[in-house]
């Protein structure tokens, strides 16, 4: 969900999830953050302005509920879904943290759920296929704001990569096949307030980050059989954020960031190479990298926004020279930031004020600037077509023109409410709201 000089820059840039992936990832959203990661869509080129009765191709309903991004490849696009199925039970919450049982504006899991994968067709949002991979009563409560279906697909244009985190993680073929399945165990999450770190792809390798309030772990998976190449262990508590895959030098480094440490690890074995401080708990917004620099933050004990070089860091980086740059205000909670033409914009924790810096030094180009109608953001901002596009609970989407200054272009109404982030492929624009999946593009008055 972002714009970025084009991801193949210098030392960390995030590896394309296969050769296919480059060839048609103008017109395709692979992945969580789009197919560089960040947010952007270099050639694409949505609309600027719509309504209910205008440029809108198309509107479907989504069964269930789900917050996960829509992923776009081909003719196709694919979403996860979690259906409430029969009648009402007992809730059966393992979740062990007492103190917290019950609290935080959870939603109990007091019914059997259908994990649900759909794939629309694109051109008019017809169902294509429906496939349900498990059927179950969730082990554990999710946020009301939340869902059971939050972490996002991936796909390298031979299978699709769906995770439904403690309910399997699941390999498909294009046509809804199921070709294989892991159960990595169940999570316990920090206040039971559910999952969502999406799974991550380069080559033959899938990687899924799993911090909990139990055992956390990084494991990698063979994406043609399931099987598992290396499992390594964490010392962290609950994160949602999504791993992200950068080039560093002649090695593949996975960067992961959470409470306390952000790090790095070799692709190729699971081992730890890099770790930095400066995170505080509940790190939810996803890393994105840029011209050998990896930017993490989050928003919750304290704000924190560090750019970090990874070439040539070993052991803890903290307080050194790989950390360039740091930012103790109006830093992303939920909304991970975006880098687009060489910018790098983000939220104030899930408020609707922008901020935009320069990458490499951290300066201020503007920010934070009160972005009126838009106030409650959990959607990631993507960029496209020289335009930063922010979508809100509230159902309205501000337009901004990317830049160094602060100049909106358009605020767009629909009635749904948005926090899933948007995709963007050729000249449309995915919106999953809480009730409808919408196809914004160009059509004729």
């Amino acid at each position: 969900m972002k714009h970025l000089w084009l991801p193949a820059i210098a030392a960390a840039v995030l590896a394309a999830p296969s050769a296919l992936a480059e060839e048609t990832g103008n017109d395709s959203w692979p992945q969580w953050r789009g197919p560089s990661a960040n947010g952007a869509a270099i050639h694409g080129n949505p609309p600027e302005s719509w309504s209910e009765t205008e440029n809108v191709a198309w509107k479907i309903e989504i069964p269930g509920r789900g917050l996960s991004t829509p992923i776009v490849w081909g003719d196709r696009i694919f979403l996860t879904t979690a259906i409430p199925f029969g009648q009402p039970l007992e809730a059966h919450d393992d979740h062990d943290d007492h103190e917290d049982h019950g609290a935080h504006d959870n939603m109990p899991p007091d019914r059997k759920m259908k994990f649900v994968v759909l794939a629309y067709n694109r051109k008019d949002g017809s169902l294509e296929w429906k496939k349900t991979v498990r059927i179950e009563q969730p082990h554990e409560a999710t946020h009301v704001t939340g869902s059971w279906a939050s972490n996002s697909a991936a796909t390298d244009g031979e299978r699709l990569y769906v995770s439904f985190g403690s309910r399997g993680l699941y390999a498909l073929d294009l046509a809804g096949k199921l070709l294989w399945e892991a159960d990595p165990g169940d999570m316990s999450t920090r206040h039971a307030h559910g999952e969502g770190s999406s799974p991550v792809l380069h080559g033959n390798t899938l990687v899924v980050n799993w911090d909990h309030q139990g055992d956390s772990f990084l494991i990698a998976l063979d994406t043609a059989t399931g099987k598992t190449r290396w499992k390594t262990p964490r010392d962290e508590i609950t994160s949602w954020s999504t791993p992200l895959i950068v080039k560093v030098g002649d090695r593949t480094q996975v960067v992961v960031a959470a409470t306390g440490r952000v790090r790095g690890y070799d692709l190729a074995d699971g081992k730890q190479i890099w770790e930095c401080a400066g995170l505080s708990r509940n790190v939810v917004a996803s890393p994105v990298a840029a011209d050998g620099l990896v930017f993490v933050a989050n928003s919750y004990d304290w704000q924190a926004l560090m750019a970090i070089r990874p070439e040539g860091a070993t052991g803890d980086i903290t307080e050194t020279d790989h950390v360039v740059w740091k930012r103790d205000r109006d830093t992303p909670y939920v909304p991970s930031p975006l880098l687009y033409d060489g910018i790098l914009y983000f939220l104030k924790h899930s408020h609707g004020f922008l901020t935009a810096v320069d990458p490499a030094s951290g300066k201020t180009f503007f920010g934070p600037v009160r972005l009126g109608v838009v106030r409650n953001v959990f959607a990631s901002p993507v960029g496209a077509a020289g335009r930063v596009y922010i979508v809100s609970r509230e159902g309205a989407t501000l337009v901004v023109k990317a830049g160094r200054k602060y100049e909106p272009l358009a605020v767009n109404r629909l009635d749904d409410s948005f926090s899933a982030s948007p995709a963007v492929a050729g000249d449309a624009l995915y919106l999953r709201g809480d009730r409808f999946l919408y196809k914004i593009a160009a059509t004729a008055p």
